[in-house]
């Protein structure tokens, strides 16, 4: 799953050439970095922290507001940062359901000769079918 969300970034005072973020949707969600691009990928993993805790608690993700909605103070300005949520909680993600299946005993035989990860194949299904890839 892939979501937007708009960020301000204003010149950090203590750090040269250094930014602080702040993501409105995301109460509280605030970074910064040494750079435009550093501030840039602390704020996608800032982002990308609160967001999954939400999906993690059963809570959807936020919507985004209209990037014309925010009104920086003046030395600030807004941009998109771009969240992708499959490939953060696959690095990042705690949560894990057990679920138990059946299948045919023949499929399941084929499956286990050619090394297939069940748990793999499901999620793709899943993802697919749910068209969150």
């Amino acid at each position: 799953m892939k979501l937007t969300y708009p960020a301000i970034f204003y010149p950090c005072q203590d750090l040269p050439g250094g930014y602080t973020v702040e993501v409105p949707d995301l109460p509280g969600c605030v970074t910064e970095g040494d750079s435009l691009a550093d501030a840039i990928l602390m704020a996608t993993d800032a982002a990308s922290g609160w967001v999954l805790d939400k999906l993690e608690d059963g809570n959807p993700a936020p919507a985004a507001s209209d990037m014309a909605s925010i009104h920086p103070e003046a030395d600030g300005f807004v941009s998109m940062i771009v969240l992708d949520m499959d490939a953060y909680a696959e690095k990042y993600g705690k949560n894990a359901v057990r679920k138990s299946l059946t299948i045919p005993a023949w499929l399941n035989t084929m499956a286990e000769k050619n090394a297939i990860n069940f748990s793999q194949v499901l999620q793709r299904a899943l993802k697919e079918q749910l068209h969150l890839s």
